[in-house]
């Protein structure tokens, strides 16, 4: 097994009035459903917002506009039973393509072949006494302070 590293990431936020685009993710080790923001890892020499236009890009062919910078998130966690850490730079971001807003599901492919599947959801289907969590974590609270 490997030595475990610190993984920098780039994620964009999309919006559509109350609600954020979203992938689908599970954990079959936990059981788990989340969702999280489209992006990914960092290459060395790219910053994050190179980044989360190239992901959305290969992910799901879409072009991104005017991403800019919100913060930056850690998240430790464990992952398919493996400890994984993570630190995410969040970026805001809007579509070229504006017929994405209407799109109930967008549906991509990641690098190792996993499919994508994004939704858009209310910020008030996350938080407190809500049954899926969105991640990374404390990135609800930061887009509840927007």
């Amino acid at each position: 097994m490997s030595e475990p590293k610190i993984r920098l990431i780039a994620l964009c936020v999309f919006t559509r009035g109350d609600r954020i685009l979203v992938a689908e993710g599970t954990d079959p080790v936990k059981g788990e459903a989340f969702y999280r923001p489209l992006g990914g890892g960092v290459e060395f020499g790219e910053r994050g917002e190179e980044t989360v236009v190239r992901e959305l890009m290969e992910e799901i062919g879409a072009e991104v506009r005017d991403a800019w910078y919100l913060g930056t998130l850690e998240n430790i966690f464990v992952y398919r039973g493996r400890p994984s850490h993570e630190v995410a730079l969040v970026y805001d971001g809007r579509f070229a393509d504006e017929s994405l807003y209407e799109q109930p599901l967008i549906e991509g492919i990641e690098a190792d072949g996993e499919p994508i599947r994004a939704v858009w959801k209310s910020l008030s289907e996350f938080g407190e006494g809500c049954a899926t969590p969105l991640y990374p974590a404390g990135l609800l609270e930061r887009l509840l302070r927007k």
